[in-house]
């Protein structure tokens, strides 16, 4: 039998956890505002909708994003794509995406998006229950879609402007509150914060793997803009800034171009979608 003193402990650990996420996430929000409020202009600060200070830093960690990718992402994403079935590919892509969901709904109360908030903790519980842990995605299939948020967007909607364009190295293309956004992003899933090593990982090992595959599968259009374009850095800082203000609502149809993820995600249409 277990010694009474045993709850006590495991309570008291539990709150000491809970505090020190909590403490944590009040940092990051804190640093988050702080940096993100470093450089004031928006889309309409610069003549060109463009304001970048930093690019004579921003180009040489582009050069270094660009030497990473030729010789690590670019050949482990080929592989990846080559020996990895798709459907178990897929599966893995589908796993990372519904663990990161608890992340997401944090995000969709803060912007006051109830309503998001209820449909993707409806679509995570679906699917944990009945896609086996996520692994499948029966819930778009009956048309519940996950209602995209992060922090850099809960930010926006907060009214702190984007700040300056910078490339971050490795992370890439971003601007100084999607930067601290992705910060605060690390602490905002209580998944982080409940799940016990080694488990806690496992979602960012499946993250990874999934742009992995979207690097794999949509390898001729990456290459094209990162190494066949006159200026790779201007074209990587041009799709990136119209696809996050498409995605914050900070365009509209006549003025950008149909929303791209990002240089490493999917920039078009899915080649082998039906």
């Amino acid at each position: 039998m277990r010694s009474p003193a045993f709850f006590p402990q495991a309570d008291f650990s539990f709150h000491r956890a809970r505090k020190t996420g909590t403490a944590r996430f009040v940092l990051s929000v804190c640093l988050a505002l702080g940096l993100s409020a470093c450089s004031v202009p928006g889309p309409g600060g610069a003549p060109d909708g463009i304001h970048d200070p930093y690019e004579q830093t921003n180009r040489k960690n582009h050069e270094l994003n660009r030497a990473l990718d030729r010789g690590l992402v670019r050949p482990a994403s080929k592989g990846y794509v080559t020996i990895v079935p798709d459907p178990v590919a897929e599966s893995v892509s589908n796993f990372a995406a519904n663990l990161s969901l608890p992340g997401t709904v944090v995000n969709n109360l803060l912007q006051g998006d109830l309503g998001g908030a209820l449909q993707n903790t409806y679509r995570f519980a679906f699917n944990t229950v009945f896609g086996i842990g996520g692994l499948g995605d029966p819930a778009s299939e009956l048309g519940i879609a996950e209602v995209e948020a992060d922090f850099g967007g809960t930010l926006h909607v907060w009214g702190v402007p984007e700040g300056a364009y910078v490339e971050l190295p490795v992370l890439g293309p971003s601007t100084e509150r999607d930067a601290a956004g992705r910060v605060v992003d690390l602490f905002t899933n209580p998944l982080t914060h409940a799940l016990p090593k080694p488990e806690k990982y496992y979602g960012r090992a499946a993250s990874v793997a999934s742009k992995l595959r979207s690097r794999g599968r949509f390898s001729d259009t990456v290459d094209s803009v990162l190494y066949e374009s006159a200026d790779s850095y201007s074209q990587s800082r041009l799709i990136y800034l119209q696809n996050r203000r498409f995605e914050l609502g900070g365009g509209d149809d006549d003025t950008y171009i149909d929303p791209y993820d990002d240089p490493y995600g999917e920039l078009y249409d899915d080649p082998y979608s039906e």
